[in-house]
């Protein structure tokens, strides 16, 4: 029988780790295997959504401590990071997609981050965003 599949964003930040958090505990619930996508546009050499290997390395073994079953995934390329999610999300036909939400100042709650927007509106499957 195939174990379902959570794709969860992660960037190396407050809103990457809640999101791995929930990721990990919808990973225990429904003992699903996590798919962790690290995307970035490659657009600036200090990207901070970027990981770097050490950073992609902690993750891995941690999520190995905690005994969930995963695949780390890092794209770096031209596109939208949220191409890279719903394409991992299609590509895996995941039950679940997570990501993490940066708070906003009251003017910046008019308008959700282009990442999280996109994901929300055009994921065919349920999305769970979290905050930090």
């Amino acid at each position: 029988m195939d174990r379902d599949v959570i794709v969860v964003g992660w960037t190396p930040n407050a809103e990457g780790e809640a999101a791995i958090d929930a990721a990990v505990a919808e990973a225990g619930r429904h003992d699903a295997v996590l798919h962790v996508v690290n995307a970035s546009s490659g657009r600036s050499h200090a990207d901070a959504k970027s990981a770097t290997d050490e950073q992609l390395d902690a993750l891995r073994d941690r999520l190995s401590g905690q005994g969930v079953e995963h695949e780390v995934e890092q794209t770096v390329g031209t596109f939208d990071p949220a191409e890279a999610i719903l394409d991992a999300a299609d590509r895996h036909s995941a039950a679940l997609v997570v990501l993490g939400l940066r708070r906003r100042t009251p003017v910046g709650k008019l308008l959700m981050g282009s990442t999280a927007q996109r994901v929300l509106l055009q994921s065919k499957c349920p999305v769970l965003a979290v905050k930090s």
